[in-house]
């Protein structure tokens, strides 16, 4: 039967009623088919990366690198990355610099020539910073071959105790929460607005300032003993520089969406380059 005569049968209205329940219907099979096909949305941009703490190969130091960024990105502590080096305090490295992490031999520092061009004159002379013929490439790990009689690695440092009177270094809504996982968050996540204040969490030395950091955006790296740094990432604008001294709850950023896709904090706190809960040591709140 054609629905011309169905709806000559029906009335107008009758049959307005049936198209518009058939309608409904198909909707909600539709929804409800959706649901069961448990399909998982993860927000990649919620979480920071972080690999394992590399152990072969080498790194060659790039402009603007510290040993604190450097030991930060690959997982190290940073006094044990200085000791399998060979780098006293205060820990200063030049660009074209070999850093091991494989326990060979250690710290090559670059070689210097004389420009072609320069004069007799000292004061003309220009320090060229010559690649190590390792291979390497500049900025980048490069893996060594497995060895069968692998150097044993350099002892790590005794922890100390825990800074006391820490402080949040936002506020606003907690957005994400720290895992324990190696491919997940290793910090937390904080919600706020463009240009919001972010606090240092504890007294220390800022140690790193500057966006070299891939997935961190515009990060600061605060030094608060030998054995705990603290880390703050995505910010818009930093508003301190390498080697100066803070105090809890001075503001040391702003709040931005830099390495993200939305405007937030995300902070770490690392014991001997290690991530920890920064919940266990935050006030509740």
């Amino acid at each position: 039967m054609s629905l011309t005569v169905i709806a000559q049968r029906m009335g107008i209205t009758s049959f307005q009623r049936l198209v518009t329940g058939l309608v409904l219907s198909t909707l909600l099979v539709g929804c409800s088919s959706n649901k069961s096909s448990d399909v998982r949305v993860v927000d990649r941009n919620n979480a920071v990366a972080q690999r394992p703490a590399v152990t072969t190969g080498q790194y060659v130091v790039r402009p603007k690198d510290t040993l604190f960024s450097i030991a930060f990105r690959y997982g190290w502590d940073y006094k044990a990355l200085a000791a399998r080096n060979n780098i006293p305090t205060p820990y200063t490295i030049h660009p074209g610099q070999t850093i091991r992490f494989d326990g060979r031999t250690g710290s090559t520092p670059p070689a210097t020539v004389s420009s072609s061009n320069s004069t007799s004159s000292s004061s003309s002379k220009t320090t060229v910073f010559r690649r190590p013929v390792t291979g390497a490439t500049t900025g980048t790990a490069v893996v060594a071959p497995s060895v069968a009689n692998k150097p044993a690695p350099a002892p790590m440092p005794a922890a100390g105790p825990a800074p006391t009177g820490w402080g949040w270094p936002s506020s606003g809504i907690l957005i994400g929460k720290f895992s324990s996982n190696g491919s997940l968050n290793k910090g937390i996540d904080i919600a706020g607005d463009l240009g919001q204040p972010v606090l240092a969490a504890s007294d220390g030395t800022v140690v790193y300032a500057g966006s070299g950091l891939r997935g961190y955006g515009e990060l600061v790296i605060i030094k608060h003993s030998d054995t705990y740094v603290s880390a703050y990432g995505h910010n818009r604008r930093l508003l301190v520089r390498e080697g100066q001294q803070v105090k809890v709850g001075q503001t040391i950023a702003e709040m931005g969406s830099t390495g993200t896709d939305r405007v937030k904090l995300h902070f770490e706190i690392r014991r001997q380059g290690k991530p920890v809960d920064p919940l266990q040591f935050l006030p509740r709140r």
